[in-house]
């Protein structure tokens, strides 16, 4: 395997984990906008983490559903 074929498939799995992380990020800020404002107001990250996390986490369990 060459070095250029690593470099585009690990750039291309950021990509997709970075464009996963945004969706989840808008979609927690639409959903759950008392959260996002209580982490930024307190500066407390732990609650917007834990938010995102069972976010993914339910979206991931719903596609395993799916297949």
């Amino acid at each position: 395997m060459s070095l250029q074929r690593v470099g585009v498939s690990l750039f291309s799995l950021i990509a997709v984990v970075s464009i996963l992380l945004a969706a989840a990020t808008i979609w927690l800020f639409v959903t759950n906008p008392v959260t996002v404002a209580t982490a930024v107001n307190e500066g407390e990250i732990s609650p917007l983490g834990r938010s995102l996390a069972q976010g993914l986490l339910s979206a991931f369990g719903g596609l395993l559903k799916y297949l």
